[in-house]
């Protein structure tokens, strides 16, 4: 069907590299002129662009121009002249789209074109890499071309202080990792002062290995956490008792989905255990809660696969790269039931300040543009999600690496020796061989069998990722032997030692399929950049976990019928289809859950992009009195229209509760009485009472001095905001996770969400209007105030508190935590002047 699609409408991705050509023969016309030019000609061309930009030019009308000249910039300064493709793969990344250029094709180089063009307009462009060894390497080595063209060049790192980060975003260009740029913008969230803000307006950002940051950690948010004070006990207690149960008897794992559960012998157990009638009653929630995590901890996470131990603590693996992820911690209490598992000592649960999926934050960019060695596979989600177009670059020179077969073999003990035996015969010749592991378990299972045979190799995993880069690059040396986690080291070329092409180039082992076939696809792309030789073969067992998941039994049945050896392979390309089959349904699947995730987090995303934005607005205004006046006359018209419903007559309207009301939250006491209130209609009242309330507020700006009174509002206000919004994080991940039960009644969990999260959102903003007019109205305030001191809780006198949950003298019995409060604001006692600091 798709090969007459193209007959008919011809190949969209050769149409757009002809057009982009035509661009290219203009480019190189150019450059006889460009070389012309001496260094101090070439430089000037920047001021000269950016006057013609100011002037009414467009960055695509320079474009030609400007390309040409960052050519020859890096001819001058690297030495290195861009190729007739990469000036594709520049335009590419220009018009917002993303470069599929295979391994070795030099993208680094190519994103020099794009980034120096955009950087024009001076609002700042971002290169983003996967980690920060690759952010400071490109940044050194493409900064050379920058500067000689008389732009800054900008490093974004962690660690470093608002100072050194204002300074790096500042520059024309900056380099930097994902999860810092995405951090910064948080913490940017959370500043008391606009100086100490960081990042300039998201404009531009050229995301190298973009499938790695926009898919593969498109599930993971970034989360900024504080400590929430809660037992640890919990967890050694349901640890105890996990580990008395038996698998298939006291619980059942569910492989393709990652999930365990307890049988009924398992619920039966835990009641004796911790001595209660009903673990599904809504009182052991909590405990239910650990038994699940340290079940999850014990059946399905696996030491030095998913996490590692290193100095008493318990380290996440990626499950995409096989790196360590230092610093993150597996959420919903799963870190704290491991680290149980582990016999370690049990962290703090944390408690969410601020978070953002990647998905969201890359979306915020006016422009995105990205560029990998593998996209195409995942081209609908690019599009779905992102908008961004991909387009597949030629290569410079014919790709020559030849692609073995799959073998496959009965078990994984057959498996690995076929691989070592196999490393053996090419390491005899002298071909360098790169081998790729799925997790550091199997690669130190690797080092040790090629220990036993003599054969010398180096191990690159999580473990020991500091010299990763320099192993990498001399994994194409005659007689080398790598053994990399996944993609390890990626980023990095390959080159060729002396005579290793006579021999073959390097060869890639692949020991089990990546339930993505990009990640194959990318390990193999290790071998045969710009034309040279190379070849690869997977080498898989019945009894690896793709295989298992996606039913391997039928196999395995023929197999055993037919009296297959361990060591004997089956090559046939029926199992090679069925793979690639089973790698498109996992990623359909995951494409799915990963649409799912943003859905729900496009939910918190617009309440975020709402609090953000205000919040900024009340840092940079010089004066937010009016926004304070606009929190305090919504809860005024709320009160007076819980107590003067429109269904009652006036005479029955609750006058004296709206004055108890605004005695104990937004006026001095005994300076409102009900008479003042009689005979006036709903809107009167309101107006009446708000006179009464801005008089007041005069009167406190008087007392106080305005440059105070104005430093005070920010104050109260922020801190409203922040605590509330914290607040509402974590409530609104309580409902998210138990919103899924909401299916088995028949409704779409997200559609509840979305309600629900709508009206949590209305009563959070009706919270803070209610708390800054509270503040602001009632609190003594001490002479220097300071906002850091007010956001943690200080600075504000305990009597204006005291004075709020005091709103009426009550003289009968005391009042029932369920009651109504009598302040009047239709709540219960308990949930209103009732709560507990």
């Amino acid at each position: 069907m798709l090969g007459l699609v193209k007959k008919l409408f011809g190949d969209t991705n050769e149409k757009e590299i002809k057009r982009l050509s035509k661009t290219v023969e203009h480019i190189n016309s150019l450059e006889p002129s460009m070389q012309a030019l001496s260094d101090e000609e070439l430089r000037g061309k920047t001021a000269e662009f950016r006057d013609r930009l100011e002037k009414g030019e467009t960055l695509d009308d320079l474009l030609p121009e400007a390309f040409a000249a960052v050519r020859e910039a890096s001819r001058r300064v690297l030495g290195k002249r861009h190729y007739d493709v990469q000036l594709i793969g520049g335009m590419v990344l220009h018009e917002g789209k993303i470069a599929e250029m295979r391994t070795g094709e030099g993208k680094t180089l190519v994103g020099t074109l794009p980034v120096y063009l955009n950087a024009l307009a001076g609002k700042g462009v971002h290169v983003v890499t996967v980690n920060e060894y690759l952010a400071q390497r490109d940044s050194t080595e493409m900064g050379q071309v920058y500067s000689f063209l008389g732009m800054t060049v900008g490093l974004n790192l962690n660690g470093m202080s608002p100072q050194e980060k204002q300074q790096a975003y500042a520059c024309d260009i900056t380099y930097g990792t994902n999860n810092e740029f995405g951090f910064d913008y948080l913490r940017d969230n959370m500043v008391l002062y606009k100086e100490q803000i960081v990042q300039r307006p998201l404009h531009f950002a050229v995301i190298d290995e973009v499938d790695s940051i926009l898919i593969d950690e498109a599930r993971t948010p970034l989360i900024i956490s504080g400590q929430a004070a809660k037992s640890t006990q919990l967890y050694y207690m349901a640890d105890r008792f996990v580990r008395t149960l038996e698998k298939d008897v006291d619980y059942t794992i569910d492989i393709k989905v990652r999930a365990v559960s307890l049988t009924e012998a398992g619920v039966e157990k835990a009641e004796k255990m911790f001595g209660i009638d009903n673990l599904f009653d809504h009182q052991h929630v909590l405990l239910n809660h650990h038994i699940s995590q340290a079940l999850k901890a014990h059946a399905i996470m696996r030491r030095d696969v998913d996490y590692v131990v290193q100095d008493g603590e318990v380290l996440i693996v990626d499950e995409f790269t096989g790196r360590i992820m230092h610093g993150r911690r597996y959420s919903d209490g799963l870190h704290q039931a491991i680290e149980a598992k582990e016999n370690l000592k049990v962290q703090n649960e944390s408690m969410t300040l601020a978070t953002i999926t990647l998905q969201n934050y890359f979306r915020m960019y006016r422009k995105l543009a990205g560029m990998t060695g593998t996209a195409k596979t995942e081209e609908e989600e690019f599009k779905k999600i992102y908008g961004l177009d991909v387009i597949v670059v030629p290569t410079n020179r014919p790709m020559i690496r030849v692609d073995k077969p799959d073998v496959v073999y009965k078990s994984q003990a057959g498996k690995f020796r076929a691989v070592v035996n196999e490393i053996v015969q090419r390491h005899a010749t002298g071909q360098p061989v790169l081998v790729g592991t799925a997790s550091i378990e199997t690669s130190e299972l690797l080092s040790e069998m090629l220990k036993r045979k003599g054969i010398p190799h180096k191990v690159l995993n999580a473990k020991f990722h500091a010299e990763e880069a320099a192993i990498v690059a001399q994994a194409g040396q005659r007689g080398a032997v790598t053994i990399a986690t996944n993609m390890a080291g990626r980023g990095t070329d390959i080159v060729l030692g002396e005579g290793v092409a006579e021999l073959g180039g390097l060869h890639i082992i692949g020991t089990e399929r990546h339930e993505s076939r990009r990640i194959d696809n990318q390990l193999r792309g290790r071998a045969g950049r710009q034309g040279d030789p190379g070849s690869s073969q997977f080498f898989l067992s019945m009894e690896d976990e793709l295989m298992r998941r996606f039913g391997a039994d039928n196999i395995m049945g023929l197999m055993e019928r037919m009296g297959f050896e361990e060591d004997q392979p089956i090559e046939s390309k029926l199992i090679t289809r069925s793979i690639e089959s089973a790698q498109k349904r996992v990623e359909g699947n995951n494409f799915d859950i990963r649409k799912v995730v943003l859905q729900y987090d496009d939910v918190m995303n617009q309440q975020r992009e709402i609090i953000y934005k205000q919040r900024r607005e009340v840092l940079e205004a010089p004066n937010i009195r009016e926004v304070v006046i606009g929190m305090i006359v919504p809860v005024i018209e709320r009160v007076v229209a819980a107590h003067c419903p429109e269904e009652v007559v006036p005479e029955e309207w609750e006058l004296q509760e709206i004055v108890n009301y605004c005695h104990a939250n937004l006026l001095p006491d005994d300076t409102l009485t009900a008479d003042d209130l009689w005979g006036k209609e709903r809107e009167e009242i309101i107006e009446f009472i708000k006179e009464r309330v801005l008089a007041h507020y005069d009167e406190r700006e008087a007392q106080m001095s305005p440059e105070m009174m104005r430093e005070f509002e920010k104050v109260v206000v922020l801190r409203a905001v922040d605590s509330k919004w914290m607040d509402h994080i974590d409530a609104m991940d309580q409902l998210r996770q138990g919103i899924h039960l909401r299916a088995y009644g028949g409704t779409d969990p997200l559609r509840e969400y979305q309600f629900e999260g709508f009206e949590m959102f209305q009563e959070m903003i009706e919270s803070i209007q209610e708390e800054v007019a509270r503040y602001i109205m009632k609190a003594t305030v001490e002479a220097n105030i300071e906002r850091q001191a007010v956001a943690e809780g200080q600075a504000v006198d305990p009597k204006a508190g005291e004075a709020a949950r005091k709103p009426v003298r009550h003289t009968g019995n005391r009042i029932g935590r369920n009651d109504l409060c009598p302040c009047g604001s239709g709540k219960k006692f308990k949930q209103c002047h009732g709560k507990e600091d």
